[in-house]
């Protein structure tokens, strides 16, 4: 991967609607270079989608939790179970496997803590080999510099 090809994850990276033919401006390559570019990045999974950040606040969920979840065990096979069972519950947007004293962090959006009290108690309290679930809210949602800024700067 070379300049361009970062150049190029970063334009797509700041605006997934961006035309080809933008990109190919902004890196000084031919428009047909510039598709075969994008291909390559997409062929080896380094744009892995494209997509629209929503603002859930406006959608009508108000309520963001961030559940720590720890298993009775950690064998991959009931690692692979729990993952299955998490990836068919509506509103969670992210679940993640962690270090420390939890095995996954859950990010969940809800319309209100009922709904969220709901959803505990007929989905997140029925998760198989489930030890224990801490809930935390957010209060406050910072916007930082983003995450397309904060990853770029580093190359």
């Amino acid at each position: 991967m070379d300049r361009i090809d970062l150049s190029i994850l970063r334009s797509l990276a700041t605006d997934g609607r961006i035309s080809v033919s933008r990109i190919a401006e902004q890196v000084a390559l031919s428009q047909s270079a510039c598709t075969r570019r994008i291909q390559a990045l997409e062929a080896r999974g380094l744009v892995r989608g494209y997509g629209a950040r929503l603002d859930y606040q406006q959608l009508g969920f108000r309520v963001t939790a961030l559940v720590d979840i720890t298993l009775n065990t950690q064998v991959e096979e009931h690692l692979t179970h729990f993952e299955a069972a998490v990836s068919k519950i509506d509103g969670i947007i992210e679940c993640a496997l962690v270090s420390g004293t939890q095995d996954y962090r859950l990010k969940i959006v809800c319309r209100d803590l009922d709904h969220y009290e709901r959803l505990h108690r007929e989905s997140l309290g029925r998760l198989p080999g489930l030890h224990s679930i801490n809930s935390s809210f957010v209060l406050r949602s910072i916007e930082t510099r983003g995450e397309t800024d904060a990853l770029f700067s580093q190359y």
